[in-house]
């Protein structure tokens, strides 16, 4: 149940902006690599992003059994 909230409200949440910091690491470097290295580096990119929004369901679902817990304990 708390996953199908988090898949709910997932649209709600703001997707951040990659940083200055990021795009000013990242172009340079992929301007300097074949196609074939910018596919693996899109790749790597693709398997960081899967484990942050795996971490952050991960996040969601801790924090909603929190939160219940709390409730609870103030109920009692």
């Amino acid at each position: 149940m708390i996953d199908m909230l988090y898949n709910f409200r997932q649209g709600d949440i703001h997707t951040a902006e990659f940083s200055d910091e990021f795009n000013k690491l990242c172009i340079p470097f992929e301007n300097a690599l074949s196609e074939e290295q910018i596919d693996i580096f899109h790749k790597i990119l693709d398997c960081v992003s899967e484990t942050a929004a795996a971490e952050m369901r991960s996040a969601y679902k801790v924090g909603f059994k929190d939160g219940a817990a709390l409730m609870k304990e103030v109920q009692e």
